[in-house]
């Protein structure tokens, strides 16, 4: 891309989505914890998403974009795909202003998040997701209903929405005095770490942001190294099952790309380690891909010593074997 190519999403969008946000989302602290500082020799400042309505960064950019739908457009409803956590944010926004959703969902989605997404009151209709084309799925039902389609990550509302959690982070960061000098975000398709990164570079430009994926999913860090984007691998497996995205999106990599963005990996190994290091140290029930940015900073993929560190905690929807699995390694 050139260097004077317009992006999808700026800050003052985020100035906007924050002020639809009030009184609606919840506003997470930004929270410093000693035993990690202790571990890690860094001052480490996590952002604890899994606190927000419906258990995930995903509720902000949702309500960001379906309050925006005109009156007289509501009642047609909206449609999301999503394996899970926009599922909730878009049934749960959907919820609040009265609109029917219908969410596009695996059949192998944790069962915790299904669920949940049925209790917000959305329709649910599950597909395979080795073998169908869920995009497909949901833009014929948009077709053929009317119904607005609310994307997962590549729409400057949703991103403008997700980046509020950055804009909180820099407001809190400034008002105890601290400068980031490095930002760990989960990423799949981009929308939270573009948003993220485009609030914090505007308040501390000096800050490095770095999306955190898990191996086998590592397209954008792939494709920041290289510079242009990247797909996985169909074959790839992962039980970070909110971070399975195929490829960047075009919307949220060239902001990523603008901004400097580096990319870090983890296993699912450290991911479940995270997950037990987090219900133990920090008394926050994290989901596996909610995980990874923690896990980057536990595993030394990142030198964190004597830097301060923002770390988002993106979310907390996970079943109950698999934080089992996790709490086995307490044992």
């Amino acid at each position: 891309m050139t260097a004077h190519a317009k992006l999808a999403m700026c800050f003052s969008d985020i100035e906007a989505a924050a002020a639809r946000l009030k009184g609606h989302a919840v506003r997470t602290p930004l929270q410093p914890n000693a035993a990690l500082d202790e571990r890690t020799q860094g001052r480490i400042l996590i952002k604890p998403e899994m606190l927000q309505v419906s258990g995930s960064f995903k509720f902000r950019g949702a309500f960001n974009r379906i309050v925006q739908i005109p009156e007289a457009d509501r009642a047609r409803g909206v449609v999301a795909w999503s394996s899970g956590n926009h599922a909730q944010g878009v049934a749960a926004s959907a919820a609040r202003l009265g609109i029917p959703a219908t969410i596009i969902m695996p059949k192998d989605a944790p069962a915790l998040k299904i669920a949940n997404t049925r209790g917000y009151g959305a329709e649910v209709r599950l597909y395979d997701r080795y073998l169908e084309d869920r995009d497909a799925i949901g833009l014929a039902i948009a077709a053929e209903t009317g119904a607005v389609v609310v994307p997962p990550f590549d729409d400057p509302d949703v991103m403008a929405g997700q980046g509020t959690v950055g804009l909180e982070m820099a407001q809190d960061a400034k008002a105890m005095g601290l400068v980031f000098d490095d930002v760990l975000v989960c990423c799949a398709g981009g929308g939270l770490s573009s948003g993220v990164a485009t609030a914090i570079k505007t308040f501390m430009p000096e800050a490095r942001i770095w999306t955190v994926e898990p191996l086998g999913f590592e397209d954008t860090a792939r494709s920041l190294e290289g510079g242009t984007p990247v797909t996985n691998s169909p074959s790839s497996r992962s039980i970070c099952d909110a971070l399975q995205s195929p490829t960047p999106g075009k919307l949220t990599f060239p902001i990523l790309q603008r901004l400097g963005a580096g990319g870090l990996v983890v296993s699912d190994e450290e991911a479940l380690d995270a997950m037990a290091y987090s219900f133990r140290n920090l008394k926050l029930v994290v989901e596996p891909g909610g995980a990874v940015a923690l896990a980057a900073v536990l595993s030394g993929k990142l030198a964190v010593e004597g830097r301060t560190v923002g770390v988002v905690m993106s979310g907390g929807n996970v079943d109950r074997a698999m934080y089992e699995r996790a709490l086995a390694r307490l044992d």
